[in-house]
């Protein structure tokens, strides 16, 4: 496809059809006078909340224009300065329809609509599908959700609280915002103290009891999320829009080449790998691609991952032998140009990164040089996966051998008043607005934000810099809510690629509480390392009132153990020999997660706290244990 030297940019709105109108912004290739170039071509969209005008969207739209596609780019409803009420998720499927088939029939248009975007912009491509524009011809979906209630929205019953901060730090660059600078400025300062907001949960109603009772809206959907833990899937049940929830609607999506793109250390981990399994088994030209990426589309061309260095290879200009972008436009050159200059033949159908073949070095930047490199695969989980039982034992020991014989447990004290700090993990948007500093100029309080913890992998150890920790800093397996459990020193590496489950049994003096399990690769003491290194490869939470089920809960009675199970963040990773395999085991982590505050009232609506005194029995009645899967 030949390089164009020049591209047009039109500023337009597309109307919806309830009348609301979008705001767009149509890149089309030019000649060197400015002039659009005549004849029919494919066209990308990708529509956002995050302000169609941003220098990343107008670079995206140049690309495109100058590799001879049309480039649209959308705010989404109620963002910026396209009209109506912005409601997270709700109203993505019918306007992202709506989109499409306008698009189609522009007269630079040759019919085929390609969709591509991060987040956000992942879930409206998902959304758009379930409404089967015709012009909707392929997708790349990059770190986008599947079920918003098992992970994304809240996560095995537990809400994660990146979407609270998400609702006020994007609140405040809203268009209500915009239009009123007193509510600008009381939505910056909760932004700011957006880490005292999260403690004070639940949220009231009044000014002083919520940060969003200037946004009515946005405060009413962010209580939403925060209360619906039940997995309700009546016609008129929360869990039931299509907008948060695609998997009940997987059979209906339209049935078009498409790409999940997502990364080791991204929120969307689990679900990117979830919708990629279940409609490969029911549409055509189904891909994965995993990289060791954090969130963001911006982070997918680095090597870094929070406190990690993963290495050249983990860049796809180096691993793959394209940038990001020109991945994506080697897909849609497959499908939408109508005479395609590519094949798919030749491409795999999984792409993944495995960690943990580095030197563990110290970088000269102070990261741990993990490493890794890429491998294919026709299906996910790769066909040489098995699975291997990791047994915990009462002296802390974890083998794949056997269960303790004898009845053995294990105690932890859980105060949600005082939750295991997260110190690095799979997130997106656990921001908090940052003061300027002085004489700086800022256009909007969105430009100046800092996540609230270590997006990606890093060293388990408590510091200063750690929110909610306190002296004496040191791993979290030091405090009183954590149990370890580990391995001997490997002898020989050992490969985890596939999905991690946890099982286990408990017991708890309180009505209701949480589990959190996280598995680690120990490196061992070195020059580097004095205290060797606890790297964070998986995790997850779970609440346990929800062990029948979502949509079944039941309070803990105090009659013995119950049996817990649930899945962690799928990964692929070497464990090197000399490194441990380590699982430790709490009951939160904040403030990734809400912490449960073990009374056993209503989701969301808790009046109390207390603290729960948790047992993990491991013995051969009560077998706990995590199942990791493993390529030999």
């Amino acid at each position: 496809m030949c390089l164009m030297s020049i591209f047009n940019i039109t500023s337009t709105t597309h109307l919806t059809r309830d009348g609301i109108k979008l705001a767009t912004d149509i890149y089309r290739p030019a000649s060197s006078d400015g002039a659009p170039l005549a004849g029919n071509f494919p066209i990308v969209l990708l529509r956002t909340p995050y302000d169609r005008k941003n220098v990343r969207y107008r670079a995206a739209g140049r690309y495109w224009a100058l590799n001879g596609y049309v480039f649209a780019i959308q705010d989404c409803r109620g963002r910026f300065d396209s009209e109506g009420e912005f409601i997270l998720l709700a109203n993505e499927g019918p306007d992202g329809y709506d989109a499409i088939e306008w698009l189609a029939e522009q007269p630079y248009s040759n019919g085929k609509v390609g969709t591509y975007g991060t987040s956000y912009s992942a879930w409206v491509q998902n959304a758009a599908a379930l409404e089967r524009p015709e012009a909707l011809s392929a997708m790349w979906v990059t770190q986008g959700a599947s079920n918003g209630a098992t992970s994304s929205l809240r996560h095995n019953g537990v809400m994660e609280l990146r979407w609270l901060t998400w609702a006020v730090t994007h609140g405040a660059v809203s268009p209500e915002a915009l239009r009123d600078s007193q509510l600008q400025n009381e939505l910056y300062q909760n932004g700011v103290d957006m880490y005292d907001w999260l403690k004070k949960l639940p949220w009231g109603t009044g000014p002083d009891e919520t940060p969003l009772s200037g946004l009515p809206t946005y405060d009413q959907w962010a209580k939403d999320l925060y209360v619906h833990g039940d997995y309700d899937l009546d016609i008129d049940g929360y869990w039931a829009q299509k907008g948060l929830n695609f998997e009940p609607y997987y059979d209906i999506s339209l049935d078009i080449p498409t790409m999940y793109c997502g990364g080791w250390y991204d929120s969307y981990t689990r679900a990117t790998i979830e919708n990629f399994v279940a409609l490969s088994e029911k549409k055509q030209n189904q891909y994965l691609l995993m990289g060791p990426w954090t969130h963001g589309d911006g982070n997918i061309d680095s090597q870094i991952a929070g406190s990690v260095d993963l290495g050249d290879l983990a860049k796809p200009a180096v691993g793959l032998g394209n940038s990001y972008l020109e991945e994506v436009k080697n897909w849609f050159d497959c499908w939408l140009p109508d005479e395609s200059s590519r094949a798919i033949n030749d491409l795999a159908r999984v792409r993944y990164f495995v960690m943990g073949s580095g030197s563990g070095l110290k970088t000269d930047q102070g990261r741990i040089l993990h490493g890794g490199s890429w491998k294919t695969s026709d299906i996910w989980p790769p066909v040489e996966t098995t699975t291997r039982n990791f047994y915990l034992h009462s002296d802390q020991l974890l083998d794949n051998w056997s269960p303790d014989v004898e009845a053995s447990s294990s105690e932890l004290r859980y105060d949600p008043s005082n939750p295991l700090p997260t110190i690095s993990a799979n997130t997106s948007s656990l921001n908090e607005i940052m003061v300027p500093p002085p004489r700086t100029p800022v256009a909007t309080p969105i430009t100046l934000m800092r996540i609230q913890v270590i997006q990606g992998g890093s060293d388990q150890v408590t510091s200063p810099q750690t929110l909610g920790a306190t002296e004496p800093y040191g791993p979290l397996e030091n405090r009183d809510d954590v149990l370890m459990f580990q391995t001997i020193s490997l002898d020989k590496d050992m490969e985890i690629t596939g999905p991690i489950e946890a099982r286990f049994f408990m017991e708890s003096d309180a009505l209701d509480t949480d589990l959190f399990v996280m598995i680690q690769d120990e490196y061992p003491k070195s020059t580097d390392w004095p205290d060797g290194y606890k790297l964070n490869i998986s995790d997850g939470i779970f609440r346990v009132r929800y062990r029948e089920g979502l949509a079944t809960p039941r309070l803990l009675d105090g009659s013995g153990p119950v049996e817990v199970q649930f899945s962690l963040y799928p990964t692929s990773n070497v464990v090197k020999r000399g490194h441990k395999l380590r699982v430790l085991v709490s009951s939160s982590s904040f403030p990734r997660f809400d912490p449960n505050p073990n009374t056993g009232e209503g989701i969301g609506r808790h009046t109390r706290t207390q603290i729960a005194n948790n047992t993990i029995h491991h013995s051969a009645n009560y077998p706990s244990h995590v199942v990791i899967s493993v390529i030999e």
